[in-house]
């Protein structure tokens, strides 16, 4: 995502100030929303409105209930169903068990040897149980292969722990044999696949290394693009000689559903080696992965280049971003220089709604499906058997399984499905959103007696809480005799009765800090002295104090790292130097520093404490530059899994 531009120096910096701002919805109050839908003109009854549900078997397991709009327990399929759900996709692991006990930091064994991983425990028997409801309610079933016994995606992609041994010409036999006989067990079974993913998000190849494509480690002996297409063609094979096999749908699927380049480089080489497949599957989380405006130009690419369906497989939103459990969630605010959605029930409808309406409306477009829509809080159902629930706050039913007025947008899409819940929420059709508040709130800045450079647009949340620009025409104000302070200034919204409010800081305070609130998203001036994946610029509304961007800190083990700005040619004089700063806590050091800036090694410092997620605290020091430069930063000095984000650093003259 890029993130928004801000002007380096403090007094041509540019942002928005108003009473109002996107505000996370409530977790207690999501069921009682009232949210509108627009439907999307010339939606087909065959498109494929699916979620992913693969927790549902241990999440029932363990307890877990899902409530209908009544207010009554009743059976996931039939809610789903109600609400315009008809195609369901499950992922399949081969032997999800754990090859070895697993231990705490402290060395506690936490899972034994030999324990199932959790994450759903999607082996074949599982799955079974699963895919015969499914079919027992009338809904069709996407088989999601991911061969591997647990979590495959971009960034991982294990060899089960049966196949570490074969050869890659027994490998390839055995994918296919694997594929076809179990295909054929489910058919048996009576519940086939009308859909099969041959592979999951496989943007670096799949069975590492020997269908691995590329590697950052140089002493890593992969197969290459050649070996990948190889096991990827045994794959369909397995396919097309099982049972009705013909039938099915093969798609294969890839991650970064905006990135045009990784997909031709893919399917360049699918389409060269002949493979046969029908869907090509795209996995698209706008906070990951761009725009919607981004998604579409590569739906329309791939419709262009190689004519096939096209769905997105995996996409989700959050409906707060409140947290459920003790378990960290991964959701970030999607919230662009242009475009964002508002974590609540109304934003996760929408962002559903556009990624269905850009999926249709490009030829061969057939499907959206949503990840983990039954994610709820459940004791001992998590997404590994070792960690909570990463992603309770994204499910489409709220942490105690009550369906979310949400879950209607699958209907409400097609012009159909207004409901009204037992808990006074509902969800109904509309159109003609209006702004209601401004999406972010900073200042602008300017010096005394002089006129502030303001901007013509201004990002707005309309009432279906997305978010997007629109143009302003600000009051008339004489600034020639204003001196230091605020100024609230007023504005207009053409068509629309929302008046934004700017924030103008009088201020002849200069901070001399380049790009002082990272929204740059870039290194730029900084210079890091320490592990780049360690410590890098976050694009994170959630954990940015002002705009979207933030100096981030993380690694599963210990590190040190200096981040440093070097000033040169400045006014000697006393600066004062600050940062804000929040986190998990724990670390040996952190430290707020300047130094060279009496021609001496000499350094002034600040003890920097973290003490949790959104606890912000400003930390400051008194600099005498008597030598006309000065370099100032951020030392760490951490343990293992120690987090934090750095905000709005300001070097200010005082004296």
């Amino acid at each position: 995502m890029v993130g928004m531009k801000k002007v380096l120096f403090a007094f041509a910096a540019c942002a928005l100030f108003s009473p109002l701002f996107a505000v996370s919805g409530k977790a207690a109050d999501a069921a009682s929303q009232k949210i509108v839908v627009e439907k999307v003109e010339g939606l087909s009854d065959d498109f494929m409105r699916g979620v992913d549900i693969s927790m549902i078997d241990q999440i029932e397991q363990s307890g877990g209930k899902f409530y209908n709009v009544k207010g009554e327990a009743e059976d996931i399929f039939q809610i789903l169903k109600d609400n315009g759900v008809n195609w369901i996709r499950i992922r399949l692991w081969n032997k999800p068990v754990y090859e070895e006990d697993q231990k705490d930091a402290n060395g506690k064994i936490i899972a034994k040897k030999g324990d199932k991983m959790g994450g759903g425990n999607n082996d074949l028997a599982t799955d079974l149980r699963i895919a015969k409801r499914i079919k027992a309610a009338g809904l069709k079933f996407m088989l999601d292969f991911h061969y591997s016994d647990f979590w495959a995606d971009p960034g991982k992609q294990y060899m089960p722990q049966e196949w570490k041994k074969l050869t890659p010409a027994q490998l390839e036999a055995e994918v296919e044999k694997f594929t076809r006989e179990t295909i054929d067990t489910f058919t048996k079974e009576g519940a086939a696949p009308d859909a099969v993913q041959i592979g999951n998000e496989l943007n670096s190849g799949f069975m590492w290394p020997v269908g691995q494509i590329w590697s950052d480690d140089p002493n890593v002996k992969i197969g290459g693009m050649k070996q990948f297409m190889k096991l990827l063609t045994r794959a369909s094979n397995g396919v097309r000689t099982a049972q009705n096999g013909k039938n099915i749908k093969i798609i294969i699927h890839l991650a970064d559903g905006g990135r045009q380049e990784l997909y031709k480089w893919i399917f360049d080489e699918v389409k060269k080696e002949k493979i046969d497949y029908d869907i090509i599957g795209l996995s698209f989380y706008p906070y990951w992965h761009g725009s919607i405006a981004d998604l579409k130009a590569n739906l329309e690419m791939i419709s262009k280049r190689y004519g096939k369906q096209m769905a997105v497989v995996e996409t989700a939103y959050a409906f707060t971003e409140e947290n459920g459990d003790a378990q960290g969630n991964v959701f970030m605010v999607y919230s662009d220089e242009a475009h964002g959605y508002v974590p609540s029930v109304q934003g996760q409808a929408t962002a559903i709604r556009d990624v269905i309406a850009a999926v249709a409306s490009v030829k061969g477009g057939c499907g959206v499906f949503y990840w983990e829509a039954d994610s709820i809080l459940v004791k001992g159902a998590d997404l590994s058997a070792t960690e909570g629930n990463t992603w309770e706050n994204q499910a489409m039913f709220d942490f105690n399984g009550k369906a979310l007025p949400s879950l209607a947008v699958w209907n409400l899409v097609g012009g159909k499905g207004e409901v009204e819940n037992a808990w006074g929420g509902s969800a109904k059709l509309g159109g003609n959103f209006t702004p209601y508040a401004l999406a972010d709130g900073v200042s602008v800045v300017t010096k005394p007696g002089v006129a502030p450079t303001l901007p013509s647009k201004v990002k707005v949340i309309f009432t279906n809480d997305s978010e997007g620009l629109v143009d302003v025409k600000w009051d008339a104000h004489n600034w020639s005799n204003e001196k230091n302070g605020t100024v609230a200034l007023g504005g207009t919204i053409a068509g629309s009765s929302f008046k934004p409010t700017l924030k103008v800081v009088v201020t002849d305070r200069q901070n001399l800090i380049a790009d002082a609130s990272f929204e740059n998203g870039k290194m730029g001036n900084w210079k890091l002295n320490g592990p780049g994946a360690a410590c890098f610029m976050e694009n994170n509304k959630s954990n940015a104090r002002t705009g979207k961007w933030t100096y981030k800190y993380w690694l599963n083990s210990g590190f040190k790292s200096i981040l440093s700005q070097e000033l040169k040619d400045i006014p000697n004089g006393t600066y004062e130097l600050s940062v804000w700063a929040m986190g998990g806590g724990g670390e040996n050091n952190i430290r707020l520093f300047a130094a060279n800036f009496d021609g001496t090694k000499k350094q002034v410092t600040s003890k920097i404490t973290n003490t949790g997620w959104q606890d912000w605290h400003q930390y400051k020091i008194r600099v005498p530059v008597t030598d006309g430069k000065a370099t100032v930063g951020i030392y760490l000095d951490t343990k293992p899994d120690c987090w934090g984000n750095f905000d709005d650093i300001e070097f200010i003259k005082v004296d």
